[in-house]
């Protein structure tokens, strides 16, 4: 099951991952993306989250992200944790508007 709300900065994502806690999310649940990489850092780091990686991934696209466009890594992430691929390209429009997705998956 996923849950993903947009959001337009580090306030209003705290707020959401407060609400996916209260719904029963713990921090290993919850994802942060940013079409920037480095505010994807910024904000994960603190609000003590964890980032996409090759756990949820798998080595291959771990790998094969290195070759990616941003946007095309994002769309991999987010597929990696259960979306759709027509979600991931809603979503990383999204992304492409300076608006930061929060996930919150029960994906392994």
């Amino acid at each position: 099951m996923n849950t993903v709300k947009v959001v337009e900065n580090g306030v209003q994502a705290k707020e959401v991952i407060q609400q996916f806690n209260i719904q029963g999310f713990t921090k290993d649940d919850i994802y942060l993306l940013a079409h920037d990489k480095t505010r994807t850092e910024d904000l994960t780091d603190s609000l003590d989250l964890q980032e996409v990686g090759v756990a949820e991934e798998g080595v291959l696209d771990s790998i094969a992200n290195v070759f990616r466009t941003r946007g095309d890594e994002l769309r991999s992430k987010m597929e990696s944790l259960g979306l759709s691929h027509a979600e991931a390209e809603r979503y990383e429009k999204e992304l492409d508007l300076g608006r930061v997705v929060v996930i919150a998956s029960t994906q392994p």
